[in-house]
């Protein structure tokens, strides 16, 4: 089977957009696959964060990767800085890296530019980014389309060392599992979802919860009254139904929205029914594994575990490579 790596940053509570984004599709691969599934805690520190929360926001992404429906005896799940031979890769590969390379990403432009003191670490996100992927040969990375230039210096960063140091043993150019999910926006139809900006329903809000968050929700604004016929396509809304209704239910939004056949608040409704339905196990799985504490972390323990055999033998093979003394040598 092929080696798929994948990471999620420890933003606390998934979000439908992480589940819908990627999560759903990780508990597809593990099915499919040989994966490795990581909370990228080191990614996390790269801008300005809350260190007295830092690990319970850990937990809690663990909780809901597992109540989502990854499974320790299918996948590898662990946390990043459990395994300390990311970070070694990360600086040996940055020996490889031009600098022009990571000055070009796109992401490090749109992030520095809000900043008024950039941390070399953003800069060299990427390199990490590569390092998670090439420390355990993965050849497939479920990624967005936002992601592919982050890919692709991915790629050219194992053909620099490949050319420069391989002898027997050489990195896999990692391929994109482009994600076939739907952009899903925040609950106000503008930004990406995400807490900080209050615009997500979380994966284990109550079923009242979710009703009063999307009530006041942005559909198509063409909608001004039940009337006005709408266009499902530019609705976040009707996206959302993608992810959570069945497919007869779908087109019953979409002919309804088109034609003025219900309002904005049954369409709404229908959703909710729907979300409500597809969440409640999960939310009642992650109150489980909250009751059992060391369940998660024995969990994570055992991943982190696995991980770093894996991670110790591609170390061992990169720093004969790269000249380095082993401890072993005299």
């Amino acid at each position: 089977m092929a080696r798929v790596f994948s990471g999620i940053q420890p933003s606390g509570e998934l979000h439908i957009g992480n589940y819908l984004g990627a999560v759903e599709n990780w508990v597809r691969l593990q099915h499919q696959h040989d994966c490795l599934f990581s909370v990228v805690d080191l990614h996390a520190i790269t801008q300005a964060y809350d260190p007295a929360t830092l690990s319970q926001r850990t937990i809690d992404m663990a909780v809901g990767l597992f109540a989502s429906g990854l499974d320790s005896e299918r996948a590898i799940v662990f946390v990043q800085s459990h395994v300390p031979e990311h970070a070694e890769l990360n600086w040996l590969l940055n020996t490889v890296t031009p600098l022009g390379e990571l000055e070009r990403q796109t992401q490090f432009k749109d992030k520095a530019q809000r900043q008024e003191s950039v941390p070399a670490g953003l800069l060299n996100y990427p390199v990490l980014q590569a390092a998670d992927v090439l420390l355990y040969e993965a050849t497939l990375v479920p990624v967005g389309e936002d992601q592919l230039q982050h890919l692709e210096l991915m790629r050219e960063i194992a053909r620099r060392w490949n050319s420069r140091f391989a002898d027997g043993f050489t990195f896999p150019e990692p391929q994109a599992l482009l994600s076939t999910a739907k952009r899903v926006l925040g609950l106000d139809g503008q930004a990406k979802m995400s807490k900080s900006l209050g615009n997500t329903i979380g994966l284990f809000e109550s079923p009242e919860t979710i009703w009063e968050k999307l009530k006041p929700a942005a559909t198509d604004p063409a909608r001004v009254t039940r009337k006005d016929p709408g266009n499902p396509d530019v609705c976040n809304i009707f996206t959302i139904h993608q992810g959570f209704s069945p497919p007869d239910t779908i087109k019953l939004v979409a002919h309804n929205c088109r034609t003025a056949g219900w309002g904005c608040l049954d369409c709404k409704r229908v959703l909710a029914d729907n979300m409500i339905a597809a969440l409640t196990p999960i939310r009642e799985r992650a109150e489980a594994l909250r009751a059992k504490p060391r369940t998660v972390t024995d969990l994570l323990r055992g991943g982190a575990a696995k991980a770093r055999a894996i991670a110790r033998r591609t170390m061992g093979q990169v720093r004969r490579r790269m000249g380095l003394l082993g401890e072993a040598d005299g």
